[in-house]
């Protein structure tokens, strides 16, 4: 078996991929190997390079960091391999290797097996539900599906993870309980698609089992769940939701447009009339609920009249957290294959502009109120001489954070500490420790 001493992994695109690298760190580790995920200086004899394909920007990315990392093949620095795996070697691979012959190996968003034993080293099976992370380790990601089974006009990732598979409830609480017992407190649920999880294993939808199951595990304090897609959103989850001390009050539903027209055009499968109705029954059900959107703007045949609709549609719902996304033409995707990309760049990005002007100032004033108030936070990291946490109502990296002054205090990273806020910017509050939670 090869000896191996030290690899470097380059992790770009979103924690679905963070947590197919920390898959890939523990079977390396396993075998003896030093890992380090994205250090601030790359310098191991061997660099693998985990991309990201969903969109132009993202993919633009990807080829960058591999065209920068193979000029210091055979340099100075000692890098002697560079390996690339994940979504853009799953779409492109045959192109790649024609334009990118310096790479030693391209892999694909299923094949990590493939990737360790061609580095010479064994793969270890029982690992999989092992995790080591790259994060702090109070919060991880549970990722319980690949692939999706939707067709939106504009996503590539039906084409990339192909159709979902779910994991069996049983291999998920394994894993979670050996997060928990690893000093995880916080467990973020991810998927494309979180409402239809185990449907292709149940022949139903199996969040909320899931969800109960999860709730049982001992030291875990806080359930959060991602992209739960609007269409067919199963109810049964509000109220579990509701009433349970673990799940946090935190959804994000990605609505995309409210535009029936842009609706239809994308394929979503749900009508304004649709997205309007679960809004209210989310926040008549759970008044505390700090509700996360997605919007995508300049989709082919968006009008003017469909962007002053979304615009009164953002101002009157007042989403807590909003992220906006501007279309970009994904080859193979049906909206590639049907439409033109007919709304300039330009225009996309002044009405992604817009919509975060408006947003940011329902945040500002959102916070605001939130002055004077009591949370209970959890602690990340210490930085320029404050401590920075989140409350229930905020995902790590996307989301506001909620900044203490150190002032001398010892706070101890991953812990709970009931916090009084004290002011507010539009995306970010700060205040004092009243207490150990």
């Amino acid at each position: 078996m090869q000896v191996l001493q030290a690899i470097d992994i380059i992790n770009l695109g979103c924690s679905k991929n963070l947590v197919d690298a920390e898959v890939l760190q523990t079977q390396l580790r396993s075998n003896g190997v030093q890992v380090r995920i994205n250090p601030d200086l790359v310098s191991a004899p061997i660099v693998i390079i985990n991309t990201c394909g969903f969109i132009g920007d993202a993919k633009e990315e990807s080829i960058d960091t591999i065209l920068n990392t193979i000029q210091h093949k055979g340099g100075e620095d000692g890098l002697e391999k560079v390996y690339v795996m994940g979504c853009l070697s799953q779409r492109y691979k045959i192109d790649l290797q024609k334009e990118i012959p310096e790479v030693d190996g391209y892999y694909g968003v299923d094949q990590i097996s493939e990737l360790v034993k061609d580095l010479g080293l064994r793969y270890y099976q029982d690992k999989f539900e092992k995790r080591e992370q790259s994060t702090a380790g109070h919060y991880a990601y549970l990722k319980i599906a690949e692939g999706c089974n939707r067709s939106c006009a504009f996503c590539s990732i039906p084409l990339i993870r192909g159709p979902q598979v779910s994991r069996s409830i049983e291999s998920l609480i394994k894993e979670a309980s050996f997060l928990a017992d690893n000093g995880t407190k916080e467990l973020i649920l991810i998927a494309q698609d979180l409402s239809s999880y185990g449907i292709d294993l149940y022949k139903r939808s199996a969040l909320v089992q899931l969800v109960k199951e999860l709730e049982k595990i001992n030291g875990l304090d806080w359930i959060r769940l991602h992209y739960t897609y609007p269409n067919r959103f199963p109810d049964e989850l509000i109220k579990l939701i509701s009433t349970s001390e673990k799940v946090c009050n935190y959804l994000d539903v990605p609505f995309q447009h409210i535009s029936d027209k842009m609706l239809k055009t994308m394929r979503r499968g749900h009508t304004r009339s649709d997205s309007l109705e679960l809004i209210k029954k989310l926040r008549d059900s759970i008044p505390d609920l700090a509700l996360r959107t997605t919007i995508l703007v300049g989709h082919p045949g968006e009008t003017e009249a469909d962007f002053n609709e979304l615009i009164e549609f953002v101002e009157e719902t007042r989403f807590d957290r909003l992220g906006v996304f501007t279309y970009s033409h994904e080859e193979g995707t049906y909206a590639d294959k049907n439409y033109s990309d007919d709304v300039p760049e330009k225009v996309k990005i002044e009405r992604a502009s817009r919509i975060m002007e408006i947003q940011q100032k329902i945040s500002g004033e959102i916070n605001a109120k939130k002055v004077g108030s009591r949370l209970r936070v959890l602690i990340d990291r210490w930085e320029n001489d404050f401590y920075i946490g989140r409350s229930q109502y905020d995902s790590p990296e996307v989301d506001n954070e909620i900044l203490i002054p150190a002032d001398g205090k010892s706070l101890e990273i991953g812990m709970f500490f009931d916090i009084k806020i004290t002011s507010a910017e539009e995306f970010d509050l700060y205040g004092n420790v009243i207490s150990k939670a």
